[in-house]
């Protein structure tokens, strides 16, 4: 990668720089090698202090030193305190997007046997931990950094194997064998990086916290949340509907050396077909900066963290504007490839997702397609598509525990909501307890 970094860049705390979220005329390329040309040396003092540590000390000695997650923590705090409403294009709620099916699209019976199943093998004091009500505010903690701020559940790593894999058999039990993969493979990737770092104890697969909502019933509301670094799927059945969100999954790096493919290389190649397929009209539409650190980009739009997601950790009640260009401004093919990018973001049964998509479907002429950056796949890119039920988005980013002072490829975040208050299956749940008055 090219390093003709601003001359003003400078570190916030050590893993993030002002870089990252400085305009910059030039364009931001992709870089010529691989990731492996940004591992930090073995002895590097930056990462080497932390050799050793469990990840509960690595958290405390990152809260204690840097004053910048001191800050984002306040500020998530904030956005956590705050009643849920959902997210919204100009901060006003549609109502009546979403109803629960007159029948259960899917049996919902694995699964619940499947949560039965670790219940049984919990002790007291660790049931009383993993367990919350449906609509308990704990399902809205997660986050998705290395480092833990919020403690909900039990961490699989602090488990007894058998415990830890009767979870992920729920896990399993409740998405599609393809969502399923994709949330291990996320995992996986962070334990290999947890080794290309060498500090396993911090990252590796399965640095993450477990939670489960309401009693597992078929037909009943109940749920499960996974979070911890890179992974974050909150996943609620409310009288046999299903949903998947947020989600949050991402990678750095993401693709381990050829013994994997690249995490979203499907979602990354339907992106740059339909991109790079737009018409100039299309594209002065569809093409809202010229990079990912276009200068134009307003104050407050890149975050140090966040980068250009906007539908992460912690941002239930955010307005996010439609931009890009309308759906209904695509040939069919193009409309397409669009509709096979957004279902690449579920991770719901094949019933379930589906519905989901009937959803989507429903208010195609309402949806929007938005990009930053070339076209052509040259470029490091953000994309997103939004409408009244669906918000998706993909980011690509610069390095934290790689050395990439600018977004690459081989760092990639991504997310995935239910816009208008259905995040969590509040508006499913909502309309179930109407219907048990």
């Amino acid at each position: 990668m090219s390093q003709d970094i601003p001359r003003d860049d400078a570190d916030i705390d050590g893993f993030f720089s002002t870089a990252r979220t400085a305009g910059r005329e030039a364009a931001v390329e992709l870089p010529a090698g691989g990731y492996r040309e940004y591992l930090f040396d073995h002895d590097d003092p930056h990462i080497a202090r932390f050799r050793g540590m469990t990840y509960e000390e690595f958290a405390t000695d990152r809260y204690l030193s840097a004053d910048f997650l001191r800050d984002l923590l306040s500020g998530w705090d904030e956005l956590l305190a705050e009643p849920f409403v959902g997210v919204t294009s100009d901060g006003v709620v549609r109502e009546g997007l979403y109803s629960l099916p007159p029948a259960p699209a899917t049996d919902d019976a694995e699964a619940v046997a499947a949560a039965e199943k670790m219940l049984a093998l919990l002790g007291p004091e660790e049931r009383e931990k993993f367990t919350y009500a449906v609509g308990d505010n704990e399902f809205r903690a997660w986050s998705n950094p290395e480092f833990v701020f919020h403690r909900v559940g039990l961490r699989l790593e602090d488990l007894d194997a058998a415990v830890s894999e009767s979870f992920l058999a729920l896990v399993r039990a409740s998405l599609s064998v393809q969502g399923y993969e994709r949330v291990r493979e996320a995992m996986a990737l962070n334990g290999f990086l947890g080794e290309l770092v060498d500090l396993p104890k911090i990252m590796n697969d399965r640095s993450y916290w477990a939670a489960l909502y309401g009693t597992p019933e078929v037909g009943g509301a109940w749920g499960w949340q996974l979070f911890g670094h890179h992974v974050a799927v909150n996943f609620v059945s409310v009288g046999g509907r299903h949903v998947a969100a947020p989600v949050f999954i991402g990678a750095e790096p993401a693709v381990s050396d050829g013994v994997r493919p690249p995490i979203f290389e499907a979602r990354e190649r339907l992106a740059i077909e339909l991109a790079s397929s737009l018409t100039p009209e299309q594209r002065a539409k569809a093409v809202v900066y010229q990079s990912v650190l276009d200068p134009a980009m307003p104050e407050g739009r890149l975050h140090p963290a966040d980068e250009r997601h906007v539908a992460g950790a912690f941002r239930d009640n955010r307005v996010v504007p439609y931009e890009g260009i309308p759906a209904g401004e695509l040939d069919d093919g193009q409309r397409k490839l669009l509709r096979a990018m957004a279902e690449d973001f579920l991770l719901l049964q094949d019933a379930q997702r589906a519905l989901t998509m009937a959803e989507f479907d429903a208010h195609l002429d309402e949806t929007w397609f938005s990009w930053y950056g070339a076209t052509d796949g040259t470029q490091p890119t953000y994309l997103r598509i939004q409408s009244p039920v669906f918000l998706a988005e993909l980011d690509h980013h610069a390095g934290v525990w790689l050395t990439n002072r600018l977004p690459a490829r081989f760092h990639v975040h991504s997310t995935f909501r239910l816009p208008n208050g259905n995040d969590y299956g509040r508006a499913y749940l909502a309309e179930w307890a109407s219907k048990s008055d």
